[in-house]
């Protein structure tokens, strides 16, 4: 496994493997907490609100049905107020933020991986692209920002690194994917590709993916990882503490994504002892 390790490490500082991080991410950071999975964050916003009881604990109708009869500012209300403190980033996010990485994937709400990039690259260098919710930006998949947090027109060059949060995030504008809607209008066009922003879809040719904090045991997440993945290399890895169930063992065979057995945190400790010899070279 050690050997494993030093590989990716090796591929990730020549900018040849792409973070994709998922909410159990989150699991690794101290101080404040937010919510980390979908139910948990289902919960936060039924606890301002009242929702029916039979789609209380189902995140993305919870968040329809709050957007149909309160009204969408709502559902961004409740969003910014759940992700309005930023965890303090783990050694693995900084590790990641630190490396030769040319493109991070972030698939969850918060600004953990933003804090660990500004303070990773203080001098800029680098923007977030982040998805948009049709119901607010009719036409427009995504927003572009850069390191202080001003709207960028201009496509990104060569050497930008980007932060690509396909879901949205908390900052710096309130960007959320996150009801039935949101998800519907995505997933009718993502097959072909249209709301991945096309320096994505060029970085991402002949790069592996290391998955961290992901689990892949619904068909939202699948899908998003699957269209994201599209034209890169054929194999991967992902760290998956837990034994996959049915449909993520399947999932993984498919996209040719190799499970590592371990913690995040064991990985991280053991990534960042690998990256070291690496940056001496």
């Amino acid at each position: 496994m050690s050997a494993g390790i030093t590989e990716i490490a090796r591929q990730l500082e020549a900018g040849a493997v792409i973070p994709y991080l998922g909410s159990g991410m989150l699991a690794l950071c101290e101080g404040v907490t937010v919510p980390a999975t979908p139910g948990a964050l289902a919960a936060v916003m039924t606890a301002k609100v009242s929702v029916p009881h039979k789609i209380r604990a189902r995140l993305t109708q919870a968040a329809q049905f709050i957007e149909n009869f309160k009204h969408r500012k709502s559902v961004v209300m409740l969003m910014d107020e759940a992700y309005a403190a930023v965890p303090v980033p783990s050694q693995l996010h900084r590790t990641l933020a630190t490396s030769g990485a040319t493109l991070w994937v972030d698939s969850w709400y918060d600004d953990t991986l933003l804090a660990a990039v500004r303070a990773a690259h203080p001098q800029g260098g680098w923007r977030q692209i982040q998805g948009l919710s049709q119901s607010e930006h009719f036409g427009q998949w995504t927003a572009d920002y850069d390191a202080n947090d001003q709207v960028v027109d201009a496509p990104a060059n060569a050497t930008t690194r980007l932060l690509y949060r396909p879901i949205g995030g908390h900052s710096p504008a309130s960007n959320y994917l996150v009801s039935d809607s949101d998800f519907v209008e995505v997933l009718t066009e993502i097959d072909i590709q249209t709301p991945i922003p096309e320096v994505v879809q060029e970085r991402r040719k002949e790069r592996r993916f290391l998955f961290l904090g992901c689990r892949f045991d619904d068909q939202l997440t699948r899908s998003f990882a699957r269209q994201i993945m599209k034209r890169s290399s054929d194999t991967h890895w992902a760290v998956l503490p837990e034994e996959p169930t049915r449909m993520e063992a399947r999932f993984l065979e498919e996209q040719g994504i190799a499970p590592i057995p371990m913690p995040l945190a064991e990985f991280g400790a053991l990534l960042a002892d690998a990256l070291q010899p690496v940056l001496a070279r």
